[in-house]
């Protein structure tokens, strides 16, 4: 029994969608912890100042995993490791050299910011009181040991997937909201937020050590030498930088929404951060899941040539991507205050909370579908070692974000009209710090403009067609509105069935709205022979047919 766990843990997956539907099973389950993590956060502090201290702690940690860790994640080192894997030593080496490097450099960095980290979290969240900004230097230093730990596991992971091990790559965020959960239930009772820390700790350590079977078996048990191809870490670092910049450009960007929700209504980090995961739910199932699934196949297309096989790839990954992700938006939209109740709305985290987290929710998932392409086109920039155009569109994205924060904020602290069109728009009227509002909105219109961007140059550098795309759009929104609107009438005719003053009759009121949605919709696609749907059907037959399928042409559409 163990055994044959370990043999399917430990599979070769090939297939787009196979890989994607193994990914996005394990993002479910990941997402699913990331809830009742946020749940178990949500109960116990409420959004107030304790639970902005500890979503603020994380701000200056992540700068530093996004700026060096991302100089080796899988995405930049997959195309140097898959060619390399015929030659299994010069691949050792390679991914060595790489180790070591990285090692060292993510050791230094973090020992300077660990006694700089007084002088710079004043920076990152002025708004916080000195009591607070104490608390919050030392859940930092704590969390300074999780960029290490998951940059080396976004390093073993170049390997799990360039050797297709989808099913260990795609278990590890799992077990790492396992250990912030043993964090919440076991570490805080005694140590305080610091034993939260710690669980986020244990859950990075976690992350890495699930996927060091598959390296021990292949043989590349990460060692330190002095043996350096420095031609090789040139070219990775070529093509690496600009990906960190990207990323380094997202992450200053959310340290400015953070620096500013912090001079805001107390609670405010909090409403944007559990909003921000709750939207993160459908991208990571859907978006990451497929662009994941894609870049191996995609950067060994390019590799050999096979450009037109390349372009329809990736227009299978958009449509899927269009398919799975408007009716979602849709769902989300109108089920945002029983989904937000549901999940978060327990112990100190009052009404007044859960609707401004449904608020700034629905502010967020208008840009989800955009988020998930986002994630395809610039991976199949990598996959192609072109990093400088999706390097100048992300980081003007930023500069647009930032900007659009200021000029809203501006705009609601002026205008009467524009605050009331919003608080009646979202039924906040009531409410303080409905300000906290203009940071999603101006999230989603940066990203709205960055997607319309890369879509427009991705579509003319790799002649991928769009044909397809405009059908799958049109009735995908068609599904997405069919969806919404028999959810919504399934709302309030519950409305008069359960008690909605109760978490199981606010919950059965959603998760049946959502249902006969969800069935609508679908009902809906299939009256239009929607070819995704139909897809879809044919890759699960394949899957659990007990007859042994012959493999299908990775370049079909």
């Amino acid at each position: 029994m163990v055994e044959r766990l370990f043999r399917i843990i430990y599979q070769e997956i090939s297939g787009l969608h196979e890989a994607a539907f193994i990914l996005a099973g394990f993002v479910l389950l990941s997402q699913i912890l990331a809830i009742v993590r946020d749940r178990l956060l949500a109960h116990i502090f409420g959004a107030g100042a304790t639970l902005d201290i500890y979503y603020a702690a994380f701000r200056i940690p992540d700068f530093i995993y996004v700026s060096l860790a991302s100089l080796v994640a899988s995405a930049v080192l997959i195309p140097f490791i898959a060619p390399k894997l015929q030659d299994v030593e010069r691949a050792r080496q390679f991914f060595n050299s790489v180790f070591t490097l990285f090692f060292g450099a993510i050791l230094a960095v973090s020992v300077v910011i660990f006694f700089a980290m007084p002088a710079l979290s004043k920076f990152v969240v002025p708004g916080l009181s000195s009591s607070a900004q104490e608390e919050l230097i030392t859940l930092s230093r704590i969390l300074l040991l999780s960029p290490l730990l998951l940059g080396l596991s976004g390093l073993f992971a170049s390997i799990t997937q360039s050797l297709r091990r989808f099913f260990v790559y795609a278990v590890s965020p799992t077990l790492y909201n396992a250990g912030i959960i043993i964090g919440i239930i076991f570490f805080y009772p005694y140590f305080g937020l610091s034993g939260i820390a710690y669980g986020v700790v244990l859950g990075a350590l976690f992350h890495a050590l699930v996927q060091m079977p598959v390296l021990v078996k292949n043989r590349f048990i990460p060692q330190f030498t002095t043996r350096f191809n420095w031609k090789e870490i040139k070219e990775v670092l070529l093509i690496s930088l600009p990906r960190t910049i990207t990323l380094s450009a997202h992450q200053i960007t959310l340290l400015v929404l953070v620096a500013l929700a912090s001079l805001m209504e107390e609670g405010s980090i909090s409403i944007f951060n559990l909003s921000f995961n709750l939207q993160s739910v459908p991208l990571s199932i859907i978006g990451v899941s497929y662009s994941v699934a894609a870049f191996p196949t995609l950067a060994r297309l390019f590799s050999n040539g096979e450009r037109e096989a390349f372009a329809n790839q990736i227009a299978t990954a958009i449509r899927h991507i269009i398919f799975w992700s408007l009716p979602v938006l849709s769902l989300f939209i109108v089920l945002r205050a029983q989904i937000v109740r549901t999940i978060l709305g327990t112990g100190l985290f009052d009404w007044s909370a859960t609707r401004l987290t449904a608020a700034s929710l629905a502010l967020f998932v208008v840009s989800v579908v955009a988020q998930g392409l986002m994630l395809l086109f610039v991976r199949g920039y990598y996959a192609a070692g072109k990093t400088l155009k999706p390097l100048l569109i992300n980081v003007s994205s930023s500069l647009f974000i930032v900007f659009f924060s200021f000029f809203l904020l501006r705009l609601y602290s002026i205008s009467d009209f524009f605050r009331y069109f919003i608080e009646a728009l979202f039924r906040v009227e009531d409410i303080p710090g409905t300000q906290i509002l203009m940071l999603p909105l101006a999230f989603s219109l940066g990203v709205l403009i960055n997607v319309t961007a890369l879509w427009f140059v991705f579509r003319k550098d790799f002649s991928v067609s769009s044909s397809g795309v405009g059908r799958t759009i049109q009735e995908s929104l068609f599904g997405a509105v069919v969806s919404g609107f028999v959810a919504y009438q399934f709302l309030r005719f519950f409305d008069g069935v359960f008690d909605l003053n109760t978490f199981l009759g606010i919950s059965a009121q959603g998760a049946l709205s959502g249902v006969f949605g969800i069935i609508a919709g679908a009902a809906a696609l299939r009256l239009l022979q929607n070819r995704e749907l139909e897809e879809i059907a044919e890759s699960f037959k394949h899957k659990f047919s007990k007859e042994k399928p012959i493999a299908p042409d990775q370049t079909s559409v």
